[in-house]
This record gives C-alpha cells, sequence and structure tokens, in this order.
C-alpha cells in the first residue's frame, strides 16, 4: 500500500511540475495563437459559434472545418470513429458528450470515467507514437500545452490532431461544444455546457453579496497558481481573492509573501497520499503557523483531477470550493 501511494505521489508531482514548466517556458513553441503567456482566448472553436441552448442543437454539417487552439485548420468529411486521446482532460469531454465508443486509445493518466480502462494505451505524458499509429486514429485529441512534441510528430505522420488549451471556464464550455460539433454530438455537448453554465450562475447568485475571502492555493509542493489561469478564475467566481494573483502563471511560491498576505482559506490537492506532501511542506514551514487559515485550522483538500482538468468536472471542483468559501451560502 505504502509503494502504491508513492507511486500516485510522484506521478502527481511529476504532472504537476510538467505543468508549470510547460506553461513557464512558453513550450507551446509552435502556437500562433499563445494564450499561455498572454491570457488571451486559446481554445478550439469552430466556424460556427456554438448555440448556448441545448433545444436549439442541430445535426452537424459537413464538412465542417474547425480551428484549433495553434491555428491548424482541421476538416472533416464526417464524424471521426477512431479517437484517440492523449491529456486526460480531452478523454473526460469525449466521454462526457456520449462518444466513448468512438474511443481506441487514451494515455494512461486518463483515469475517468471508469470505461477508459477497457480502451488501449498510448502512453502518459510521453506519449507513443507507435500505438497512435497503430490505432489508425481518424481524430486525435490533445493539449497545445502539455503535448506539444507528440502533435508536432502526428502531423508529420498527417494524423489529425485537435489541440486545445482553454484558459477560463468559458473557453472550457466552448472547447466541449467545439469537439460535440466535430463528433456531431450537439445536443449531448449543449447538455454538458448547459450544466457547467448553470452550476457557474449558481455559485455566482449566491456570493455576489459575500465578504472575499483571501485564498492561497498551493497546487504541488512549493508551487502555486496565479492570474490568468483556469483555477484563480474559480477562486474569483467561488468568492474569493487569489492571494497569489500579483504574478501570472503557475510559479514557486514565496513562502515569505503568503505570510504578509495572511490568507483566511488555504486549498490545496487531494493527493491521495498519507501524508499528504503538500500539507507537510504547509506545516513545516517557519512563520506560516501565525497565518490566520493555519491557525483556524482552515486548510482543506480539494478533488485533484476534478480542479486540474479544464474539461466537465470544472463543475463540480467550482461547487466545491465555492462551498468552502461560503458553507452558509452554497449547499
Amino acid at each position: 500500500m505504502k509503494e502504491r501511494n508513492m507511486k500516485k505521489l510522484i506521478l502527481a508531482v511529476m504532472l504537476t511540475a510538467m505543468l508549470v514548466i510547460m506553461a513557464a517556458c512558453g513550450s507551446n513553441k509552435d502556437n500562433t495563437n499563445e494564450g499561455a503567456n498572454t491570457g488571451t482566448a486559446n481554445s478550439a472553436a469552430p466556424s460556427e459559434q456554438p448555440s448556448n441552448s441545448p433545444a436549439a442543437a442541430a445535426e452537424t454539417v459537413y464538412p465542417l472545418k474547425v480551428t484549433d487552439a495553434t491555428g491548424t485548420e482541421l476538416s472533416f468529411e464526417k464524424a471521426p470513429t477512431k479517437v484517440v486521446s492523449i491529456a486526460p482532460s480531452e478523454t473526460e469531454v469525449i466521454y462526457a458528450i456520449g462518444a466513448g465508443e468512438e474511443v481506441v486509445g487514451v494515455d494512461s493518466n486518463s483515469n475517468y470515467p471508469e470505461e477508459t480502462k477497457s480502451k488501449a494505451q498510448v502512453g502518459d505524458m510521453n506519449t507513443n507514437i507507435e500505438a497512435v499509429v497503430a490505432l489508425n486514429p481518424d481524430l486525435v485529441l490533445a493539449s497545445s500545452s502539455m503535448n506539444v512534441d507528440a502533435i508536432e510528430q502526428l502531423r508529420k505522420l498527417n494524423i489529425p490532431v485537435l489541440a486545445t488549451d482553454p484558459l477560463t471556464y468559458d473557453e472550457t464550455i466552448a472547447k466541449i461544444e467545439t469537439i460535440g460539433k466535430i463528433m456531431n454530438k450537439n445536443d449531448e455537448a449543449a447538455g454538458v455546457a448547459e450544466h457547467m453554465r448553470t452550476v457557474k450562475q449558481q455559485v455566482t447568485d449566491a456570493v455576489k453579496d459575500a465578504p472575499k475571502k483571501l485564498v492561497y492555493l498551493e497546487f504541488s509542493p512549493g508551487w502555486t497558481v496565479g492570474s490568468g489561469t483556469f483555477l484563480d478564475e474559480l477562486l474569483t467566481i467561488a468568492g474569493g481573492t487569489n492571494a497569489s494573483s500579483a504574478q501570472a502563471g503557475w510559479y514557486e511560491v514565496s513562502a515569505e509573501e503568503i505570510v504578509k498576505q495572511n490568507p483566511a482559506i488555504i486549498l490545496y490537492p487531494d493527493l491521495e497520499v498519507d501524508p499528504n506532501p503538500i500539507v507537510s511542506a504547509l506545516n513545516s514551514r517557519p512563520g506560516w503557523d501565525a497565518i490566520d487559515a493555519v491557525k483556524n485550522k482552515q486548510m482543506f483538500a480539494i478533488g485533484n483531477d476534478e480542479s486540474s482538468r479544464v474539461g466537465p468536472r470544472l463543475a463540480d471542483s467550482l461547487l466545491e470550493i465555492a462551498k468552502v468559501l461560503h458553507p452558509d451560502l452554497i449547499k
């Protein structure tokens, strides 16, 4: 059990560290839209804007052209029937819109929903290109910031890759609608989008008159999240103020600065290991015992996958964070 937990910890830290490195270094060097550095929209968008209403969803008209987050235009003559996902967030999207039967392969970090376990695995953060090619996909779903090398290699082999990198809650919704349009799963995608919008509105209405609570979030030992990120946005929508928002992106925390900020609440992901290394780090830093969140035992774990994947479960994470920040307002 101890060995299994340690493996989970190593994987979680590796994933978050990779995310930080990719974002900080601007590794998406081939992108024409560098939203990761500028905060501008960087999600795939179809040539026609998707409808906001599930009732208005219609059959996709092919051929369909879509321009993704890298500025690459893809053309679809029909709905893809063999899809490979090399990012957990994309895997969750394709299943959420009811296109799981078209999935023929996933990365090994795709663990939700349960059905992913029956699919062929095509590597982890390092995509096994040969394994992807062997599945003969007519669409690969990827993250433009996390799968840079794989995207380049697959495109050289003329394999269609839709690369996305939403930086906000609404951009995540738009991505889901886009993939729904590509897969001709418009009704299903509209339903997912409507649920996410409903949750956002529910939380916004509930906390609109509540005092903002200063929140510090540490997603990996020593690393926090600043402005221009979807996690910063979730904290804001949930009725909080991000103690790390003075700096953009994902970055290494200044322990002294957080002491000065004195957050009322500290959040961290549940890494499903005991002890959680983030908690150990928080409790061992000099001077942090004077922080209100530590003194008042206002340190809370939130779902790791839900809060780190730009997919349908961002709604779950938003609701969870809002309940922590304003338990009297969010039931």
